[in-house]
């Protein structure tokens, strides 16, 4: 087996597991024995590979997009995965953006306190503010959908 088939099945493998081989089996109405010829590295199965649909579901019950996190790495591109999930999925309109906002802002601040302590910004201190300034613009976002919703 070349090594872009070993590392896609690698990657399913890890996808089926996170999501365990029974619940796998019924998020896509594949049998265990279907679903292990997929990450199978046995030369009889070296040329089966799980179907994008299959991928699809799989992804979405794990909450990580491990197979296709592989083929973004392996076309040479980058997956940026939105790690955001709120603890209440209903929209609060515009006061409970101001109260997000807010709330980011601080930790945006936080961390530029933080870094900045020492005089420099290291790479990784970087990143953190990189990851924070991108929540902070995704509440700005929500907040400007929910401000044009109101106005029509």
């Amino acid at each position: 087996m070349n090594a872009v088939g070993s590392y896609l099945k690698k990657h399913t493998e890890a996808l089926v597991k996170a999501v365990g081989v029974e619940a796998a089996c019924e998020v896509t109405g594949k049998s265990k024995a279907t679903l292990g010829r997929y990450y199978s590295d046995h030369d009889e199965h070296v040329d089966r590979f799980i179907p994008v649909d299959a991928v699809a579901l799989l992804e979405q019950a794990a909450g990580y997009p491990h197979v296709t996190q592989a083929l973004a790495e392996l076309s040479g591109g980058h997956l940026d995965f939105n790690e955001r999930r709120p603890n209440d999925t209903s929209t609060g309109g515009v006061n409970a953006d101001v109260i997000a906002l807010s709330q980011r802002f601080a930790v945006l601040m936080a961390e530029y306190q933080q870094s900045i302590a020492d005089g420099k910004i290291t790479v990784n201190e970087a990143k953190r503010l990189l990851k924070e300034t991108t929540a902070l613009q995704q509440v700005l976002v929500d907040m400007k959908l929910h401000l044009e919703d109101e106005s029509v």
